[in-house]
């Protein structure tokens, strides 16, 4: 009885070791969990980004109005018979 007894701890400690540090045991499965969390933000903020860049694309694609917009932000163009000026703030010292 004290062998079977003993059988039996020794089998529940070898199956609490693969339990929790085994392979594909409980520290496998947190390690995984966490990298997967990490991968869908990545995959959220991606997804953010495309929205954006395919609504500017179909911005460009409808109307001149987009285009208008960049040529001004970007390379500062201004339209015929308009005045541009630049303000400049003060520097504080």
């Amino acid at each position: 009885m004290r062998v079977f007894a003993l059988f039996l701890l020794l089998l529940l400690g070898w199956l609490q070791y693969t339990w929790w540090l085994g392979k594909n045991g409980m520290t496998d499965y947190q390690t995984v969990s966490a990298e997967i969390e990490v991968q869908n933000q990545v995959n959220s903020n991606l997804a953010v980004r495309n929205n954006e860049m395919f609504a500017e694309i179909d911005d460009l694609r409808q109307g001149l109005d987009a285009i208008e917009e960049r040529a001004r932000h970007e390379l500062g163009m201004v339209k015929e018979g308009e005045t541009f000026y630049r303000m400049i703030g003060e520097e504080h010292e």
